[in-house]
């Protein structure tokens, strides 16, 4: 039995890992897919001082307090900027990493120094695309009672982990067992991201024909990927 740690992306929660957990778990795996900070269900939490390196000191510190040893942890989209920092804080307890379609900063890379977001409805502690966006952009692949599932769970996310840079002192000089999975109809993160983090990693390289979503939209073949390494 094989520990999977699934960490979620900008406006979601651990819920959109939902199907790819089910099939992990059919397997026999334990899976973990935690809402991190300030989150969907812990939208109520959501206040200043809630960074990427906040996120990771939590998944960190569940991993410590559960006693998790040879873990697989899996981000996507900005998850994988949380899964680098937590590896780097636990790095005796991580097997495995897992990019599926995810950001990979360097130390000292923000966001939007690789991403461009057309749209952005800022509050006082959160961001996030407007309706509009999720319906005809990010979410258009799905088909529409997914969507719309989708849709109602997403919630603002923290808005310094969408602006600030990354600290990672120490990722990026280590060894690490990695693998890479582009979604070939999904602009961000752009591929040449994605292909840099392959390269510096010397991961494995895997290519789903899909959107920014696999979870939803091909969760098969996403949990096979997770599983194969």
């Amino acid at each position: 039995m094989t520990t999977f740690v699934l960490l979620h992306g900008a406006y979601q929660g651990g819920w959109i890992w939902k199907p790819v957990a089910e099939r992990l778990r059919a397997q026999g795996h334990h899976v973990l897919a935690p809402s991190l900070d300030g989150c969907a269900e812990r939208k109520g939490q959501i206040r200043a001082g809630i960074t990427t390196e906040t996120h990771a000191d939590e998944v960190a510190g569940r991993l410590f307090y559960d006693d998790l040893k040879d873990v697989v942890l899996v981000g996507t989209s900005t998850g994988g900027m949380v899964m680098a920092r937590t590896a780097e804080l636990a790095r005796e307890r991580v097997a495995r990493l897992v990019f599926a379609d995810a950001l990979s900063l360097l130390d000292g890379e923000a966001l939007p120094d690789i991403v461009k977001r057309p749209t952005a409805v800022d509050t006082e502690f959160g961001t996030g695309p407007s309706r509009h966006d999720f319906e005809t952009r990010l979410f258009a692949d799905l088909d529409p009672a997914l969507r719309q599932w989708a849709i109602e769970r997403c919630t603002p996310h923290p808005i310094a982990t969408m602006r600030a840079p990354v600290r990672l002192e120490r990722f990026w000089n280590q060894s690490w067992n990695a693998t890479v999975i582009w979604c070939k109809r999904s602009a961000n993160p752009p591929v040449a991201h994605q292909r840099r983090c392959a390269d510096r990693l010397k991961a494995r390289w895997h290519e789903l024909d899909t959107g920014h979503y696999p979870m939803l939209s091909e969760p098969e073949a996403l949990a096979r990927l997770i599983m194969a390494g």
